[in-house]
């Protein structure tokens, strides 16, 4: 995924920045970055890996050295940014969100108006912020470029622009990403996530609309592109990637998943007696908090994640060490655990691996019982939009193991559809054929109907796409 932030202030915004930036680590694990504009100095930019060290660590040093009222960085899981560009609409920094599906598509279009090269990174890919960077450039103005990227890309993209005299701020075209602008007395400041400024002394001033692009300075904010009608933000962004104190589209991301976790156990009503009800951590304890408080069966911890060293489980690139270390870091109470029937509620199902073994883990010291239930659909498609699963393929993913076994090659649209659909009696048998798979006593997903009640605002404004494979 990733997370951007950026700050106009009429004092430094470094510590401003630094901080706001730092606040969106759990948002990727490979590189952050900052860039500032000084009217004296211009441009300062300062770019690390992170994927062993934390943004804070890292960045520590460069708080003491860079200058300027304004700026912008992120936190990313892929491409280096923000980037430096000098073109015909002057110089500035970017630094975006997002993927980009059309990638050969936009690079033989940019040769043929004009473009000479693009850099490449590792492995001979083009890096999609320069891409963007690139479109923008084809237009006489800066919005004119924004709008017309927005237009272009399959997918999705969020930018943060920075020019000497303020933030060009866009949120991608179907709001599949959030962005909302703070302010407090002689600045502003805008950001993926909603309580990133709040103990920096900022306020919420606007949430921005699908496609908005709004001018900040350290005056205001200032809508120069209107939003469209049409909004696809994503879901599992309340699931799964959200930070509990975030709020998007008016609901806070904690309050969601204890809704979730009430309307599964209210699912569940009299179907397991369960000793306790338990989150596999981190992102699925508030779901079983909301489950314990409906159910009345005891909430308790019968491991704790040891997290000074790997805060994160899918930190490491390769699928085998982020594998070892979710096994290594999950510290069991065994008290907790031995003749205990236990129900787990993780955030997903994505691979399968990492929760057989959490099971397995859980049986070998003592478990009875162990019921799951994923506070999500069943996962039947790989995300096209906001990379957020490292999966690089959809029979990466056990649903689609599961349903090539039952299926063969005869695989086709209206095939899946009746294997998403909660009600049908594939659904029923590919569950079994999971729970089987993965050793779990019992196994019921969150339907897709109550997801959208436990978010709680219009079905047509969430994108489902990895469920339901509607855009």
């Amino acid at each position: 995924m990733g997370g951007i932030f950026g700050v106009a202030s009429k004092s430094s915004c470094v510590l401003d920045l630094f901080f706001g930036i730092d606040y969106h680590s759990h948002l990727g694990t490979r590189r952050g970055g900052m860039a500032v504009y000084d009217a004296k100095k211009g441009f300062d930019r300062s770019i690390h890996n992170i994927e062993n060290s934390p943004f804070r660590t890292k960045f520590d040093r460069d708080v003491a050295e860079l200058e300027g009222n304004f700026g912008i960085g992120c936190i990313s899981d892929s491409e280096p940014q923000p980037l430096l560009v000098r073109s015909h609409l002057g110089n500035f920094a970017i630094t975006t969100v997002g993927k980009i599906n059309n990638m050969d598509e936009l690079i033989a279009h940019s040769f043929k108006n004009g473009c000479t090269h693009f850099l490449e990174m590792s492995g001979g890919s083009v890096n999609p912020t320069e891409m963007v960077a690139s479109l923008i450039n084809q237009k006489q103005t800066m919005v004119e470029g924004i709008r017309y990227a927005q237009e272009m890309i399959e997918g999705s993209m969020t930018m943060l622009i920075l020019t000497p005299k303020g933030i060009f701020a866009a949120r991608d075209r179907l709001g599949r990403t959030p962005l909302i602008v703070g302010r407090k007395e002689d600045a502003y400041c805008v950001s993926f996530e909603s309580f990133a400024y709040i103990n920096l002394g900022y306020e919420d001033y606007k949430e921005l609309g699908p496609g908005e692009i709004m001018f900040v300075t350290p005056e205001g904010a200032e809508t120069v592109g209107k939003p469209g009608e049409d909004m696809r933000i994503c879901s599992f962004l309340w699931v799964y990637y959200g930070y509990p104190t975030s709020t998007y589209e008016g609901v806070n991301v904690e309050d969601m998943r204890y809704k979730c976790g009430d309307i599964l156990a209210e699912r569940d009503f009299g179907e397991v007696k369960p000793d306790i009800v338990a989150g596999v951590p981190d992102s699925g304890i508030a779901h079983a908090i909301g489950y314990a408080n409906r159910s009345g069966v005891p909430f308790a911890r019968p491991f704790i994640k040891y997290t000074p060293t790997w805060p994160r489980s899918f930190m490491p690139t390769q699928q085998s060490q982020r594998n070892l270390i979710a096994r290594m870091k999950l510290i069991p109470v065994h008290k907790l655990i031995k003749d205990k029937s236990l129900l787990m509620i993780d955030d997903s199902i994505v691979r399968g691996t990492q929760l057989r073994e959490t099971t397995e883990f859980l049986y070998s010291n003592g478990a009875k019982e162990v019921h799951i239930r994923p506070a999500c659909p069943p996962l039947l498609f790989g995300c096209k939009y906001l990379n957020f699963s490292r999966s690089k393929s959809d029979m990466d993913l056990i649903t689609r193991r599961t349903i090539a076994k039952r299926e063969g090659d005869h695989v086709d649209d209206k095939v899946l559809a009746d294997y998403a659909d909660p009600d049908s009696t594939n659904y029923k048998e590919m569950l079994e054929d999971i729970r089987k798979e993965l050793n779990f006593t019992t196994l019921k997903y969150h339907r897709l109907d109550d997801l959208t009640k436990s978010i709680g605002i219009s079905p047509c404004k969430l994108c489902t796409y990895c469920w339901s494979g509607r855009e």
